[in-house]
């Protein structure tokens, strides 16, 4: 379901809930926004609006009322009393575990949901535990810019295609996939589904996709199979175990003391390009979603002349906290 047409259907159940009397039509036409102008546009969508509620248990009633709403015109309403739900007993175990549950989802984008949940829930009278019931705090980190649309694929059933950048790879590849369920792994998030090109089912790294997710099919198309556990298949799978390889960087000196302390085949650099005193050395590493930013903390200090995916993930970072904190990246001739 788009946006647009939740919000009208939630404007529609609020209009109706909030009169005592019937509403024609033409009344809820000129007070929801979101209808069209057209007569017969707005006949076929009213329609479609009514059958939906429907289909969600709304319990829309339909008659007419002397009084107001058209004399008798047909009009309709919501009966408070048929649609409220009834009284929510929780125990202080079930309280502390929403309000634990809508901390851990704070920085998510469930977060406005989360928090209009608590909200509901004290106002009708339900303590949720609101102040923190542990030392440390669980958070979900999403910072993945991936991470909404494919938990909406995945909550939609909508097959996705996106660029993905393999391990050791410096192109990307595109892939379709049948999204099944999003989990997160010693703090990396994955994507578990079946994976269109392979024909079989695959698990990616959402750091490892580049630009955006698209949608690649209808929405309810995906079905997950019976018996699959998503997060089994992604705490089985891991990531491949990648081979240690020779990173070739320059260190000023006098810095980058951490990187230094484990570097090889540290030699001068005799180079009058290079401004400053420099050192070429050699370091060892296996990840490099791992490695680019912790080399990336360096700033200057450190730059990466070998491989081609380490060197352009370590810009790519630059660049990102760059912009995360204001400015503009650096033209391409500035970045060494």
């Amino acid at each position: 379901m788009s946006r647009r047409k939740t919000e009208r259907l939630l404007n529609l159940v609020v209009c109706l809930l909030a009169t005592r009397r019937y509403l024609t039509a033409e009344q809820i036409r000129r007070a929801v926004p979101g209808y069209p102008d057209s007569d017969e546009a707005f006949k076929r969508m009213f329609e479609r609006d009514k059958e939906e509620l429907r289909e969600l248990g709304v319990p829309l009633e339909v008659g007419s009322d002397l009084q107001g709403g058209g004399g008798e015109e047909i009009g309709y309403r919501i009966p408070p009393q048929a649609y409220e739900l009834p009284d929510i007993h929780l125990t202080p175990d079930e309280a502390a575990v929403l309000g634990l549950a809508a901390r851990v989802w704070q920085r998510a984008s469930m977060a406005e949901a989360a928090s209009g949940a608590l909200l509901k829930l004290r106002a009708a009278g339900v303590e949720t535990d609101a102040a923190p019931a542990v030392g440390i705090e669980p958070r979900v980190n999403t910072h993945e810019p991936s991470f909404a649309a494919l938990w909406e694929a995945v909550r939609d059933g909508r097959p996705v295609a996106f660029d993905y950048q393999g391990i050791g790879r410096t192109s990307v590849v595109r892939r379709h996939l049948e999204p099944w369920g999003v989990v997160s792994r010693r703090g990396r998030w994955y994507v578990v589904g079946f994976d269109r090109d392979r024909d079989e089912q695959r698990v990616f790294r959402l750091s490892r996709i580049v630009g955006e997710v698209a949608a690649d099919g209808a929405a309810g198309s995906v079905t997950v199979p019976d018996g699959v556990d998503v997060r089994r298949i992604a705490f089985d799978w891991g990531d491949p175990v990648s081979e240690p390889r020779p990173a070739v960087v320059r260190l000023r000196r006098g810095a980058a003391q951490g990187p230094r302390r484990w570097a090889r085949d540290v030699r001068p650099v005799e180079d009058a390009a290079w401004d400053g005193d420099w050192d070429e050395a050699v370091l060892t590493f296996r990840d490099v979603d791992r490695f680019a930013p912790y080399l990336a903390r360096f700033a200057d200090d450190v730059v990466v002349l070998d491989p081609p995916d380490l060197r352009e993930a370590v810009i790519q970072h630059l660049k990102s906290v760059l912009a995360g904190a204001g400015g503009w990246p650096a033209p391409e001739g500035e970045v060494r």
